[in-house]
């Protein structure tokens, strides 16, 4: 009986860890939202902190540190450049700037915070939307994107191949 069992723990349990190895999810969640009071698109975009690290050392040579106390102080210029590079937001089909206003962390996340000015309702028609974050350094990176522009929602999920997303209203 104790072969038995031996025996069978010889087996499964290499098995058991052939099956316990981590899978990696890439994702981030932007909410583009529509503030009527302010005439802008107000955009939040959540990143997990170790990717984006990861991405930093990659492309940038960044020990960045992201929320600790040895944060590099080139971070967060380095941040919104890469935004600058890979996200892009077109109102009416027109590319428009916007502001990089800063981040925050939260647990494992750092939340960035965009905004478009000068968007007015009376001639709102589309909000659009490319979003290539960590689609460069992560095959598996997909961008969820909820969209929530007067009183219409769309969600759509971007990856490296189809980077676009676009709300009509």
């Amino acid at each position: 009986m104790k072969k038995t069992i031996a025996f069978f723990l010889l087996i499964s349990v290499p098995l058991l860890c052939a099956f316990d190895t981590a899978h990696k999810f890439y994702l981030s969640v932007t909410n583009v939202e529509y503030s009527e009071k302010d005439e802008a698109l107000q955009i939040t975009s959540r990143i997990f902190i170790d990717d984006l690290e990861d991405l930093l050392e990659t492309r940038y040579d960044l020990q960045a540190g992201l929320g600790t106390e040895n944060e590099a102080e080139t971070a967060r210029q380095t941040i919104e450049r890469y935004f600058n590079s890979k996200f892009r937001i077109f109102v009416n089909g027109e590319e428009r700037a916007y502001t990089f206003l800063g981040s925050k962390y939260d647990k494992d996340l750092i939340i960035c915070f965009l905004e478009v000015r000068g968007v007015r309702k009376d001639t709102l028609e589309s909000v659009g939307l490319q979003n290539e974050i960590l689609t460069d350094l992560f095959i598996e990176q997909k961008n969820l994107v909820h969209f929530k522009v007067l009183g219409k929602k769309r969600s759509v999920v971007l990856i490296r191949e189809n980077n676009k997303g676009m709300l009509n209203l």
